[in-house]
């Protein structure tokens, strides 16, 4: 279930309830954390500026809310979260760069989910160190002045294993999310460690910006267990929990543009404040991460900031929204206001009223496969206005653009204003190829001046009618000034493309705008200087809209000519450059070797454990007559798992029928006395909760001969992949759950293998138990001169074996240090072949590659800090699982530059030992 859910009083319930009174969102239920109006008077608090970007400032800070929004400081803050799993993105220099471009687009605060299991190997165990420092991303999001919303569950899920539980958990008797002890002890010891990293970073205390905290509390008894256990840990800031009055809503996931505007505008209807984007960066489920529900290393491919971290066309509408919520504080207290319909049925309307400033806004929604053009009654006046097909607009009257200018209407949506010295700036948007027709109401004649060719405009009765063509990323300016004010207007039109490289930027000394580069990272004033840092991909002007007394721009350290400009900005004399072009390495030089040394009879299982337990706390049911087989039930949580079952008593011996449980992509292979026995994949759907079950039923060629107890009996070795949990049945058993024969009834002594100690670095999802991996094959340093050649795209088509086999090859990237490329590893794959890839790099495990069917191609991005871009080698390793119809031939395996920009930020090296420690 959704951990939030809007409220079940309707608006009108909930103003009778609340009345003028601010309602507290603190933990124990009461309003001594909420903030006031700023006279103390009754009252809704008055819609007025916004708080400033928050940082760990040192000062205490009041959280509240009312039936609008909610209140820091006694200001409204419509909050414009994006969701960010940092466990998603293995290299915390990058966080950084996510962070400051979630904060450029728009975003005021980051939404924070912790998986319990990346931190957990044991229980007891725990780990914040490394790709899980929890402190330095809750210091970074302070940085780069974000507020967070921070949700550590127990359970979160989010597509993880288990929905974010440790392997563990499984084995120790405990019913996760229920108020049963044995699971409350360890959920309250793992939020307790979360905790103690998390309160010293609270926004209400000045030392960092967690703003709100939200909470696994399926029932009430678990509200009020987790509000005690918050409370004793010293978390302070509001606790969001299904029943909060204003509702933490997570629409799912948009594919388009279009759906975006859809669903984020419906939310603004309705009268949300309190707007959260699934994802705004979807990032890779490496390792053993992902839940069956999805099983792609890639994690939400439709996120506005795409998993090698460049834009995607779906940014532009949240891009332009965030802007709207921050620089017009009339959208934090918008109120249902009566009914508008348009002349064509077929566009739905929802209108807004701010009871402060007078300004409406009017949600436009076309649900039907074509554009359609209507006329709406806005501002007085009767507006053609057209919504494309399947698409919405937002667009607003008796907005004040600065001082003594006021919107009449506009066919375009507003997205930001704000006032820069004497100069007051408002931007519009639309689609390209649309014309914008924005009033503005005038009781004198202004003058306009245009700026840029395409604008026109009229005076006509008191208004001014501003008329413009948009074009395909194209800005166009227009200048309006008038008799009664020395401020001016600075009208901005702009298509999606042009907006997204519009920057407004708020610094300690005022505001600036910044229009051209394809980031603006930081800007900073200095004396007469602004100094500002971002990235550029294509050559760019660069123009800035600074405080007076302003003269000179740095960009990146560097001092850039410029002047001043028509539009009383500094633009610059040259423009920008753009990033060069970059040429990757070949991938050649692979060696080559085979495995499954598990499989042969003589092989020396000693060490394994032994399969001898009779009960489990699986909700799988354990075969009458058998031990338990589950892989979880001995430790193995994650990853391949290999089985050997000696057999006494097999003279005669048919078939052989083994039943196993896995998450998606699940496989089964089976050999006795070393000869392959075939390989078994489950069909169909599964149970609807992220399990496959299946039977593997093999036919002996011949019955099996006699063979004396002193030979110790057959052999019968079993891999099975994989150990992937579901969200919700994560107790359902992974590995194999029984084994049946006909012929014979032999007595069979079964022992298991799986991933060896969590590596310390790379933490417990990381590797699973092939032979490869449980001797660091996938490891850098590791001695392959034994290996023979040979190519993942060119193995012998005679060599259909069933089993592993493993590739391994080096290769070295020099990047410049001013370039920030991102990098990718391109599996081309067959769709005739169906083989299981591991990737690893650099000893990370990037993820499993599936081939055959629409599955292939694959990318895997490799995050920098993990992949050495600057002028040293990387060992790429691949375990390939084949099922013996085809080669192990993958077809190309090649590098792929995915995107590069002049810019970025410092990226420090991920740890990647070569060997395993302790």
């Amino acid at each position: 279930m959704e951990l939030s859910r809007p409220s079940k009083l309707g608006r009108r319930a909930f103003s009778a309830l609340a009345g003028t009174t601010v309602l507290g969102l603190a933990l124990g239920g009461s309003v001594s954390s909420a903030a006031l109006p700023a006279s103390g008077a009754p009252g809704p608090v008055p819609t007025g500026p916004p708080p400033g970007p928050p940082g760990a400032d040192g000062r205490r800070h009041r959280i509240g809310l009312d039936r609008y929004s909610l209140l820091v400081d006694g200001r409204r803050l419509a909050l414009w979260s994006g969701e960010l799993h940092p466990f998603r993105l293995p290299s915390p220099s990058l966080w950084r760069d996510v962070l400051q471009k979630m904060r450029a687009y728009g975003h005021n605060a980051v939404s924070v989910r912790l998986a319990w299991n990346q931190h957990s190997p044991a229980p007891g165990s725990y780990d914040f160190t490394g790709v899980r420092d929890l402190d330095l991303f809750l210091r970074t999001a302070a940085e780069c002045g974000l507020y967070v919303v921070l949700h550590p569950g127990p359970h979160i899920g989010a597509d993880v294993d288990a929905g974010g539980l440790p392997g563990w958990l499984t084995t120790v008797g405990a019913r996760a999310r229920t108020t049963d002890a044995a699971y409350l002890r360890h959920a309250d010891e793992w939020l307790g460690r979360v905790n103690e990293i998390a309160a010293p970073h609270q926004f209400t205390r000045g030392t960092g910006t967690v703003l709100l905290y939200r909470a696994d509390t399926p029932g009430r008894a678990d509200l009020d267990h987790v509000r005690r256990r918050l409370r004793a840990d010293g978390i302070e800031v509001p606790l969001l929990h299904a029943d909060s009055p204003l509702a933490w809503e997570e629409p799912e996931a948009t594919r388009d543009a279009a759906e975006a505007r859809r669903v984020h505008f419906d939310r603004l209807a309705r009268g949300s404040t309190l707007h959260n984007v699934r994802m705004a960066f979807g990032g890779t489920s490496w390792g053993w991460l992902p839940a069956p529900s999805a099983p792609s290393p890639t994690y939400d491919p439709t996120a506005a900031i795409d998993e090698a971290r460049r834009p995607t066309a779906k940014l532009a509408p949240l891009h332009q929204l965030g802007q709207l919520l921050r620089h017009v504080p009339d959208f934090a207290r918008m109120t249902e206001a009566p009914a508008v319909r348009a002349a064509d049925a077929r566009i739905r309307v929802r209108h807004l009223a701010n009871p402060d400033t007078g300004a409406h806004a009017y949600v436009l929604r076309n649900d039907s496969a074509a554009d359609v053009t209507s006329t709406l009654p806005m501002g007085g006046s009767d507006v053609e206005v057209t919504v494309p097909a399947r698409d919405a607009k937002l667009l607003a009257t008796g907005l004040h653009l600065g001082s003594g200018r006021r919107l009449a209407y506009a066919t375009v949506q507003p997205m930001l204003s704000l006032s820069v010295g004497k100069l007051d700036v408002a931007a519009f948007v639309g689609r390209a190829g649309e014309t914008a027709h924005l009033v503005l109401d005038c009781p004198n004649e202004p003058w306009p001046t245009r700026l840029d060719e395409e604008a026109a405009w009229t005076f006509d009765h008191g208004k001014l009618h501003v008329m413009v063509p948009l074009k395909e990323d194209r800005l166009t300016r227009v200048r309006v000034r008038s008799g009664e004010t020395d401020r001016t207007l600075l009208l901005l039109f702009a298509d999606d493309a042009a907006s997204l490289r519009l920057w407004p930027y708020e610094t300690p000394s005022g505001r600036i705008l910044v229009r051209g580069p394809e980031l603006l990272r930081e800007a900073a004033l200095d004396g007469a200087v602004v100094r500002l840092t971002g990235d550029t991909v294509a050559e760019r002007e660069l123009e800035v809209w600074a405080p007076p007394g302003i003269t000179d721009v740095t960009w990146n350290g560097e001092r850039v000519q410029s002047g001043l400009g028509r539009a009383l900005s500094l633009m610059t004399v040259w423009p920008l450059p753009g990033v060069p072009d970059l040429v990757l390495p070949a991938l050649d030089g692979w060696r080559r070797r085979t495995e499954n040394f598990e499989s042969e009879p003589d092989y020396g299982d000693e060490g394994w454990t032994v399969a001898d337990r009779r009960t489990s706390h699986s909700t799988t049911p354990v075969p009458d007559g058998q031990p338990v087989l589950f892989a979880d039930d001995y430790g193995f949580h994650y990853g391949d798992v290999w089985y050997r079952g000696r057999l006494t008593g097999a003279s005669g011996l048919e078939s052989v029928s083994l039943s196993y449980g896995t998450g998606a992509h699940g496989l089964l292979m089976a050999w006795l006395d070393g000869e392959p026995l075939g390989s078994h994949r489950p069909g169909g759907a599964g149970d609807g909760k992220g399990t496959w079950t299946a039977t593997a039923d093999f036919r002996l060629p011949r019955p099996l001969g006699a063979r004396g107890d002193e030979d110790g009996g057959p052999v019968l070795s079993v891999l099975v992949r994989r150990t992937q949990h579901g969200q919700d049945a994560y107790r359902a058993a992974r590995g194999l759950t029984s084994a049946r024969f006909e012929g014979a009834a032999p007595d069979v002594r079964w022992r298991l293998i799986g991933a060896a100690a969590p590596d310390p670095v790379r933490g417990p999802l990381n590797h699973g138990g092939l032979y490869g991996e449980r001797h660091g094959w996938h490891l850098p340093g590791h001695d392959d001169g034994a290996w023979e050649p040979g190519s993942p795209a060119g193995a012998p088509a005679a060599d259909r074996r069933q089993g592993v086999t493993w590739y391994r090859t080096t290769f070295r990237l020099d990047v410049p240090p001013e370039i920030d490329a991102s990098v990718g590893l391109v599996l081309d794959g067959s769709p005739d072949r169906d083989p299981r890839v591991q990737v690893f790099l650099n000893g990370w495990n990037m993820g499993e590659y599936v081939g055959g069917g629409t599955d292939a191609p694959h990318t895997f991005v490799l995050p920098n800090g993990i992949l050495r871009t600057r002028a040293a080698a990387n060992t790429l390793a691949l375990a390939v699982l084949s099922d013996g119809g085809t080669a192990p031939d993958l077809g190309p395996v090649r590098l792929a530059l995915l995107g590069s920009a002049a810019g970025g930020v410092p990226v420090r090296p991920v740890a990647s030992p070569g060997r395993r420690r302790g």
